[in-house]
């Protein structure tokens, strides 16, 4: 594996940090340009503001250390007084301008945060995208975790990492003009002669710092690289869990608990490798800075002591010395003391920008099949047109090849034959699938209602789970109750303000009666159907379809379905066969060898 990019040390590295940040500022920085600019631009002067209060809070307290130090070396109750008093008052503006400071600095965070968890949710949950990511090839695993514990850390750590750096940067100009006028130069004396070094402690203080950095920084390769894997592998075992989770009731029917256990323990044997691994890192670091942090307290005033010893310098001035020169250090040392955060938030930062940048790439169609997707558009008319239509794999192998149809307003057509192909065209119908070729036309001014085989159902009020995807408040209770009703499910009426984990509760085959519910709710006048009748038996079927044919007698009708009493309720049926030639979609032309004329 490559070192990561802010410690690769190989040609190109600049260019290629170059390209990160110029991503992550595409992705994230509008922030500040779009409508919520000046809520973003108010909280950053605000932050920049008590951030140069702190600093100068830091520069006053340095020589009230001084003056302290004087008085107590004066032996003078009056001045030592009079610093009690200027220390309660920087006591005060401290703890304001701390708590301030802070209060600031979440309000932009959770600000940015939930601007860009928008944007990104956006882009997920538009045009079908979360689904088609699923079989787009890339870095874009637990697309759930990357959104909500990602985006936490790349708003919140660069808030705070951008904060300490400017912090920093203050602090260092400022100190070294405290230490050059507070500390002078001193004399180098060798063999009867010497030498006069000004600012002597400015360049030890940078000496000791960049000693410091350099070391920090070699250490902190290996500790990049395994939060950034470690961060991996959590993200994997949790959605291993929330999988189990989501599946208890198959995984108890076929008994599955022990391949669960094993599945579960193995993916936290990588958790375990690769924070062994993060753990042996962390002491490398921490062995080093707890002795450079160790040291540094006393090393100023080792230094300094000769002067103080030979009467050239004040009490006040070595300790007002030894501060200043332990926060100008601090500040040098920004790369060490942040080192860990960096690492996390550059870990972070990949995966969005992976999630986000894959997302994009399904808007190009180069990245569909070699240049090439299905156009979903709106027929001139009330019908449905699917002309000269080639469905295939992302991959590109063929699913189904020269497909033509038409259905118009009315009409009950049933498509069964090769089930992959099948649901494939019902897919391509709904938008959902855009890989392959050929045109598909929806009617003109005309919603159509989809019928999954597993219709969604989520844990809340029963009767946002009959509306969905429409809000309740549109529906009034009788029309609920008697969708219900038609459906099979009138022993629910009396549950509408329940709330249960609906998906649970029912059976896979009263999940599907809910689906039905849902349409007699919403009463369309397309209805596509996914196998949303399989679980019935066929007394159950048929009173079904009876029901829906009774109650939609002009709607028009598409259904996927494989049981011979659907062909009774349907005018025309088409079967499907898949290629068996299973060449390459985009290889070339199609020829008659392959194309399917049913």
């Amino acid at each position: 594996m490559k070192s990561p990019v802010m410690f690769d040390t190989k040609s190109g590295a600049l260019a290629t940090r170059y390209r990160f940040f110029r991503r992550i500022i595409r992705l994230a920085g509008p922030y500040w340009t779009t409508e919520e600019r000046w809520k973003a631009l108010g909280l950053t002067v605000a932050l920049v503001l008590l951030t140069v209060a702190q600093v100068v809070l830091a520069i006053w307290t340095n020589y009230w250390n001084g003056a302290l130090f004087d008085a107590l070396g004066d032996r003078s109750l009056e001045r030592f007084l009079a610093q009690i008093g200027i220390f309660a008052i920087i006591f005060i503006l401290t703890i304001a301008v701390t708590g301030a400071h802070l209060q600031v600095k979440r309000q932009l965070q959770i600000g940015w945060r939930a601007w860009l968890t928008k944007r990104v949710i956006d882009r997920w949950m538009t045009e079908k995208r979360h689904y088609q990511l699923i079989f787009t090839p890339g870095e874009h695993d637990n697309p759930d975790g990357r959104i909500s514990e990602d985006i936490h850390n790349v708003t919140e750590l660069a808030v705070s990492l951008t904060h300490t750096l400017v912090y920093s940067l203050l602090i260092l100009g400022s100190f070294i003009d405290i230490l050059l006028s507070v500390a002078g130069g001193t004399d180098l004396r060798f063999d009867g002669s010497s030498i006069h070094v000004p600012g002597y402690m400015v360049v030890l203080a940078f000496g000791y710092a960049g000693v410091g950095t350099l070391l920090g920084l070699a250490l902190g390769r290996s500790l990049v690289r395994s939060t950034n894997e470690l961060q991996t592998m959590e993200a994997n075992f949790r959605f291993g869990l929330a999988r189990a989770r989501e599946e208890a009731e198959a995984i108890a029917l076929v008994g599955g608990e022990p391949m669960e256990r094993r599945r579960s323990f193995a993916l936290f044997a990588d958790i375990r490798e690769w924070w062994n691994r993060q753990s042996l890192a962390f002491t490398w670091i921490i062995f080093f800075t707890s002795g450079y942090g160790a040291l540094l307290p006393v090393f100023p005033i080792l230094v300094c002591a000769p002067q103080y010893i030979a009467g050239t310098m004040s009490l006040g001035i070595l300790m007002q010395t030894a501060q200043a020169f332990q926060k100008l250090t601090s500040a040098l040392s920004w790369p060490i003391d942040n080192v860990t955060d960096m690492a996390k938030w550059k870990a972070s930062a990949d995966r969005v920008l992976s999630l986000h940048e894959d997302l994009e790439k399904l808007d190009t169609p180069s990245e569909l099949s070699a240049g090439r997707r299905i156009e979903v558009g709106t027929a001139p008319s009330s019908m449905l047109a699917v002309v000269d239509l080639h469905i295939a794999q992302p991959d590109g192998l063929l699913v189904l090849d020269g497909f033509n149809l038409e259905v118009r307003e009315g009409e009950h057509v049933l498509i069964d034959g090769d089930a992959r192909a099948a649901v494939d065209l019902f897919k391509v119908t709904a938008g959902l699938w855009p890989w392959g070729s050929g045109r598909v036309l929806l009617p003109k001014d005309r919603a159509i209602f989809f019928m999954p085989q597993s219709p969604f159902i989520f844990p809340g009020p029963l009767r946002a789970v009959l509306s969905y995807p429409e809000d309740p408040s549109l529906f009034d209770d009788n029309a609920m109750r008697e969708a219900l009703d038609h459906a099979g499910l009138g022993y629910l009426a009396a549950r509408l303000s329940d709330t249960d984990a609906w998906d649970q509760v029912l059976t896979m085959r009263g999940r599907q009666r809910l689906g039905f519910a849902r349409l007699f709710l919403h009463r369309p006048s397309w209805i596509f159907m996914q196998e949303a009748t399989d679980a019935f038996d066929p007394l159950g079927e048929e009173k079904m379809l009876e029901t829906m044919k009774r109650e939609f007698p002009h709607a028009t009708i598409l259904a996927i379905g494989f049981h011979s009493v659907l062909e009774r309720f349907h005018e025309r049926k088409i079967c499907l066969d898949r290629p068996a030639s299973g060449r390459y979609l985009f290889g070339g032309p199609a020829t008659d060898e392959t194309r399917d004329d049913s």
